[in-house]
């Protein structure tokens, strides 16, 4: 399991290194040869397609010159088809590491375009592009989607245009995707099919070296460190006579892995730096992030936390990985972690804050959606409640007035008969009444036992649901608009910076103090709706950072706990949550309180709260007359755990409420 979490970086940057067209081992050649093309050549599809390449080359080291490249491609190509619609591929290459969405877009329009050409170089490039296609896709249609299309549509192309090299390319990546999923029996027969096509045919081929590589991964995570060494050794083979080579930084992070894997830590911290050193001269900022990501797991396994965590506060100070607010946010959730393993809660906490912060996010219309989805299926449910009861009590009363109407039958029959029969008659009329009054009393009490169950029922399916919803609203909260408006207010902030003139100005200063208002309140609301220290540390935990929320300078809360275990369902922690968030609401804003005492207490499956306050008190002779939602809520959620309320309140003097519950 140690490998996971280092698994997840390597498959993402595995899959976006398939995207390229892999440069050869031996790049000074290679773009020696490009460039002298381009000097002698008078074709000016030639030059279209060569100026292509050196974009697709460039692109990882200086995408402004790939970008010059690609358009001198462009205006040379405009006069054949083929050499139009590749300039869309090339142009997804470009956008590859930085807007998945143009990528997509561009891949696409390069395989739509290439489908009315017949050739095999149509056809190659026409695999390549729905390939790529799909790994920008992947991570919104999932793995499911990405194998799919490379089986169904990028293999065959691929053979159709009989260019087995990018045949065992593809068949590496679908490795690398099951490889992701934990499937390595799998994964190494696509790898194993990659390197029989390539070891032969094409020995010095750059796909055999990054097939070898995934092959070096997959036996690691499979335990077979043996057959991993071996393969880690032929990739080291391949790249000793090219030390300038940009694939480096893979075989450092592959070989730091299987020195991982033996325990030899030092000798991984080692490849780890080299591969660090070389990512950051090649500017290879993915590669920087899962090296330095894998260092950091070294010291952790080393137990070294305080050079982890000086490893991750120098990241910060460098601001090159934290440009990206995913490189951010793992930063930040990993110096909460490494801070807590140093004993430093309220580091940790700070930075389990900023990581809070950062990943708030809001779907407002995808909210009203859900919630009027609700609002409809319960009104439904309702509605065919009624429905049911009002049916059983038609039937009730048509069955009771055919009975009536048979035994008035017959006491009109019996009537005309002998008196004895007239008086026994009249004595079963009698009887049968009773019997029929007590009937309809049972079906009543029925009725009523029937509809308080389905009361129940749809209580709970409510308090499900609500929870249910409060928890999805939260996490959208935490995932987008708080992200985008820490992002907005950091460029703000920016260009403020850069314009020495706007430093003065107060509407812009205004409006950024209003930004850290909104994140503020946002972050307030998703709290509020699911707490995510319930869901990580637990309800004793969350009831404490409750207190504190409602604690002000002329409000002062005395929270209180016994044998609180922390083996309570999530379902009833998050009922005891809404229950005392409620309370001490009321207390606060109703009864206008300025000392609350707050103790939970818990003996075996029976869990105890109290609440005393001081504030203005009320009738509890209308008790049964109050339609307020708190109220409400709080004793729907206490029927749902078989509980019981008791509220003492005193006018002026104050408020006692006690509650038991049932949390088994």
């Amino acid at each position: 399991m140690k490998f996971i979490y280092l698994l997840i970086f390597f498959i993402g940057l595995s899959l976006s290194g398939s995207a390229q067209e892999l440069v050869p081992l031996n790049e000074k050649t290679y773009t020696d040869s490009l460039n002298n093309v381009l000097r002698k050549s008078t074709s000016d599809s030639t030059k279209a397609r060569t100026n292509y390449l050196l974009s697709d080359y460039w692109r990882s080291k200086d995408t402004v010159k790939s970008k010059v490249y690609l358009l001198k491609g462009q205006s040379l190509g405009n006069k054949s088809s083929l050499t139009k619609a590749l300039y869309f591929y090339y142009e997804g290459q470009l956008y590859f590491n930085f807007d998945a969405d143009k990528a997509a877009d561009a891949f696409l329009k390069c395989y739509n375009e290439l489908a009315a050409i017949h050739t095999k170089e149509a056809y190659k490039f026409q695999s390549m592009a729905i390939f790529n296609y799909g790994i920008m896709k992947r991570p919104q249609k999932g793995d499911a989607f990405f194998v799919d299309l490379t089986l169904t549509k990028a293999i065959p192309l691929s053979e159709k245009a009989n260019e087995p090299e990018k045949t065992a390319h593809y068949y590496a990546q679908l490795g690398t995707a099951l490889m992701y999923n934990s499937q390595f029996e799998k994964a190494g027969i696509y790898i194993a099919k990659a390197i029989s096509l390539l070891k032969d045919k094409y020995p010095n081929s750059s796909t055999l070296l990054f097939a070898y590589l995934s092959a070096t991964s997959n036996y690691i995570y499979s335990n077979k460190n043996k057959e991993a060494k071996e393969t880690l050794d032929k990739a080291g083979k391949m790249l000793s006579p090219y030390p300038e080579s940009i694939n480096y930084p893979y075989y450092y992070y592959n070989e730091a892995l299987y020195y991982t894997a033996v325990s030899q830590l030092d000798k991984a911290l080692v490849s780890l730096n080299k591969g660090i050193s070389t990512a950051e001269k090649l500017n290879q900022l993915p590669l920087l992030q899962m090296l330095v990501f894998r260092k950091y797991n070294v010291f952790l396994e080393q137990k070294k936390y305080l050079q982890a965590k000086q490893l991750l506060v120098s990241l910060l100070k460098a601001g090159k990985l934290t440009q990206d607010l995913n490189n951010r946010k793992t930063i930040y959730s990993s110096l909460a972690t490494t801070n807590a393993n140093l004993g430093l809660m309220n580091e940790a906490y700070k930075w389990s804050i900023a990581y809070s912060k950062l990943s708030d996010s809001l779907y407002e219309s995808r909210l009203k959606e859900r919630i009027n989805a609700m609002e409809v299926k319960y009104r439904n449910a309702e509605n065919q409640k009624k429905i049911a009861i009002l049916e059983k009590e038609k039937q009730g009363a048509l069955l009771s007035a055919k009975n009536n109407r048979l035994n008035n039958l017959l006491l009109a029959a019996i009537s005309l008969g002998l008196l004895i029969i007239a008086a026994v008659s009249i004595f079963y009329y009698r009887n049968s009444k009773k019997l029929l009054r007590q009937k309809v009393i049972n079906h009543q009490q029925q009725l009523r036992e029937l509809e308080q169950e389905q009361r129940l029922t749809v209580t709970r399916a409510i308090l499900t649901g609500e929870e249910k919803e409060r928890t999805r609203v939260a996490r959208d909260l935490h995932d987008g608009l708080g992200g985008m408006l820490a992002g907005v207010k950091i460029n703000l902030s920016g260009w403020m910076a850069g314009n020495e003139a706007k430093k003065q100005d107060t509407e812009l200063q205004q409006i950024i103090l209003q930004l850290d208002h909104s994140v503020n309140e946002l972050r307030h609301i998703a709290r509020n709706m699911m707490p995510e220290t319930l869901l990580k540390f637990g309800l004793e935990t969350a009831l404490k950072d409750l207190c504190e929320s409602f604690m002000a300078k002329n409000i002062h809360i005395d929270f209180q706990t016994f044998g609180i275990e922390k083996n309570i369902s999530t379902s009833a922690q998050i009922a005891l949550y809404r229950i005392i968030q409620e309370v001490m609401a009321n207390a606060v804003r109703h009864a206008q309180a300025t000392n609350i005492v707050l103790q939970c207490s818990q003996n075996d499956s029976v869990f105890f709260i109290t609440a005393e306050d001081n504030g203005i008190g009320f009738d509890t002779s209308t008790l049964n007359k109050v339609t307020g939602m708190g109220l409400s809520n709080i004793k729907n959620r206490v029927d749902y755990l078989s509980g019981k309320l008791d509220i003492t309140s005193v006018i002026n003097e104050g408020t006692t409420i006690n509650i038991e519950l049932n949390v088994a």
